[in-house]
């Protein structure tokens, strides 16, 4: 063969082989990606032939739901208006999908079920997919948003013992129906100001204030270096790398120990615990928690936001150059956190050390009535029982005669943190948070609630939310 021909050949042949990759690389090796695309609508437009499965609360709310229409298309339909609307999320043929909605758009048109699909396809039968029944708690999802009474927040609460997640609360919210109303929903993406598309509770980044100082006491607890009456100093104005730190009011402490420093939240004392600490220990129960990566939650990974100390825009290790430790331990800092991480750290607490993932769905029922559960799963295990039991004596202590009173419910125990962090925002001085859990002795609920531009403390705005979350969810 001569050389011309030697070298066309050779092109020919890698032309051939472009044409492979390209053509494999569309229909096989990126075809779920190019599925999952917000922007490639042919997947929802083939969906409009399907009856999606309704969406359900845990006490048998319809929340989402398909109508059907004389070509035989399907729409989707949001029966409960706003009050799930972050949490489930919406599926429309011109708007994409978000929430739960796009998370198991799969099982919720059947898709999952390729046996069903040609058994369908064979009969002439109208394509179905599976119910979802969610642990959602509509009742206390209302006193949330009740709660936060039109105030920029978030609410979450878990079941502890296995990542049930009851309550999502987000303000400002939405319509969900409006989304498919292209006037409405270019209003809603124009409001960046108020941003109500936007999950506050796991998008939204704030500095988590003295709620990160349950954190650190998980860490000097269950490290061994700490117990709850171990002496340190509560001095104001003490120097943290190298820099003086105050109190909240500038209140000064003697020799107090660690139960009486988290009652009174005394910063001096927990920073000088953080630098004890060191970086590596705290980044190791940080890292246990949760913190530094997306929650494993079912829901989408672009409408969720990691938690930890970020530095140009970026999380990273609490052993990164740029991180102050001790200031971190009491959550200042470079500290952004979600309402959902936090109402996890509250949950290992109470779970006797175990975080369970957490978890919005709860189980499936195709049409033929059979359910599929969906799994529970630990998440890890960030401490042993007895450090974790040293710390819920401590947060109820707090709720006790702490700054966390406001959250006491008559003849239940609870344990909690509040958290009050300082933020340069013209609406208000403070981001104001509350996180616990209830019954303390036998945990059902654990909560985190936090508020956007507060001028007053996480004890007296957070906490009685917080209240009320928990005794709708235990009664």
């Amino acid at each position: 063969m001569n050389a011309p021909i030697s070298r066309l050949f050779a092109i020919t042949l890698l032309l051939f082989a472009v044409l492979v990759f390209f053509t494999s690389k569309w229909t096989v090796f990126e075809a779920e990606d190019l599925r999952a695309n917000r922007l490639n609508a042919r997947p929802l437009l083939e969906q409009t032939f399907i009856e999606r499965g309704r969406i359900r609360s845990a006490d048998r709310e319809v929340v989402a739901r398909s109508v059907r229409h004389r070509d035989d298309t399907f729409s989707r339909v949001y029966p409960q208006q706003g009050l799930f609307a972050h949490a489930v999320g919406f599926s429309f043929v011109d708007r994409g999908q978000d929430g739960i909605e796009r998370y198991y758009n799969d099982e919720l048109t059947g898709k999952d079920d390729p046996l069903g699909n040609v058994i369908d396809q064979l009969s002439g039968n109208q394509k179905q997919g599976d119910d979802l029944d969610t642990h959602l708690d509509a009742k206390a999802q209302r006193v949330a948003l009740e709660g936060l009474a039109g105030r920029k927040g978030a609410v979450v609460a878990l079941d502890p013992q296995t990542g049930a997640v009851q309550v999502m609360a987000s303000v400002p919210g939405y319509d969900p129906n409006d989304v498919d109303r292209p006037k409405v929903l270019s209003q809603l993406n124009r409001d960046d100001a108020n941003a109500p598309l936007v999950n506050r509770a796991t998008q939204a980044g704030y500095p988590p204030g003295s709620t990160m100082k349950v954190v650190t006491a998980i860490a000097a607890i269950d490290s061994g270096k700490f117990q709850p009456g171990s002496q340190v100093s509560g001095e104001n104005g003490k120097k943290i790398s190298g820099v003086p730190l105050n109190n909240f009011g500038g209140e000064d402490f003697g020799q107090i120990d660690l139960t009486f420093a988290l009652t009174k939240s005394v910063n001096t004392a927990w920073a000088a615990v953080g630098e004890s600490l060191g970086k590596a220990t705290m980044q190791k129960y940080m890292k246990r928690l949760g913190f530094g990566s997306d929650p494993p939650m079912d829901y989408p990974d672009e409408q969720m936001r990691p938690s930890g100390e970020y530095v140009k825009g970026r999380v990273v290790p609490a052993t990164h150059p740029a991180v102050d430790v001790g200031r971190m331990a009491i959550g200042q800092d470079k500290l952004n956190v979600t309402p959902l991480q936090m109402a996890m750290v509250a949950a290992a607490v109470a779970n006797d050390g175990k975080l369970m993932a957490p978890r919005i769905g709860d189980r499936f029922i195709d049409p033929d009535g059979r359910t599929n559960d969906v799994e529970t799963d630990e998440m890890s295990e960030v401490m042993s029982v007895d450090s974790a039991r040293k710390v819920n004596q401590m947060m109820q202590n707090v709720v006790r005669e702490g700054s966390g009173t406001a959250a006491a419910l008559q003849g239940i125990d609870v344990a909690g943190k509040t958290g009050t962090a300082e933020v340069d925002r013209p609406c208000g001085p403070n981001q104001v948070w509350f996180i616990g859990f209830a019954p303390a002795r036998d945990p059902k609920v654990a909560v985190a609630v936090t508020l956007e531009c507060s001028d007053a403390t996480g004890g007296t705005v957070a906490a009685p939310i917080a209240k009320r979350v928990m005794e709708s969810l235990l009664r």
